[in-house]
């Protein structure tokens, strides 16, 4: 049984669906969720959906081994990044190497980077005039968003829509194909 440990941020749509695709396979189980925000809406699908999950500051993160003894006893396969807005410390991803990936609601290489998450990345693709834009599924390393890049899928941008517009066409986006990567990557 492979298995996954997700970090969010947010309302957790992302994991969600994530662990509703693995719920019934026999080869991947999401096994924890994590999250720097303990107030995040993810806490509570994770309790509802019967997934543990806990959440952690920037010093167990990233000053202390804390988050990273929690993933060494999780013993993940793999690590999904879905709505997290943390930089990831070098020394998890030495640990993990090639095993963290994330999502980006946006073509990378355009529009990534700190600060260019959710609205922030939509507002600017309405802003520029894009024609296109879509997700992008890559692998984590030192940088933001300047990893490998595993997946993209693109949708079409129409001159009348909104950054809300733009964001719906992610989420879909989103929806239908990180549950497949991750499938595939385990594989």
């Amino acid at each position: 049984m492979k298995r996954v440990v997700i970090f969010a941020s947010g309302s957790g749509s992302n994991a969600e669906n994530l662990i509703k695709f693995f719920h019934n396979s026999d080869n991947v189980s999401v096994i924890q969720v994590l999250t720097n925000n303990p107030h995040a809406k993810v806490l509570d699908r994770c309790k509802k959906l019967n997934v543990s999950a806990l959440s952690f500051n920037r010093i167990a993160f990233s000053k202390s081994n804390d988050v990273l003894n929690i993933l060494k006893s999780a013993e993940p396969d793999l690590i999904v990044l879905a709505g997290f807005l943390w930089k990831f410390p070098e020394f998890i991803l030495k640990e993990f190497s090639n095993m963290v990936i994330n999502i980006h609601p946006a073509l990378l290489p355009k529009y990534g980077g700190k600060g260019m998450f959710g609205m922030h990345v939509h507002n600017a693709v309405v802003e520029n005039n894009e024609k296109e834009t879509g997700i992008t599924i890559h692998y984590v390393n030192e940088n933001y968003d300047e990893g490998a890049i595993i997946f993209q899928a693109k949708c079409e941008v129409l001159s009348t829509d909104t950054a809300k517009d733009v964001a719906e066409k992610i989420h879909l986006l989103e929806m239908k194909h990180f549950p497949l990567i991750v499938n595939q990557l385990l594989k």
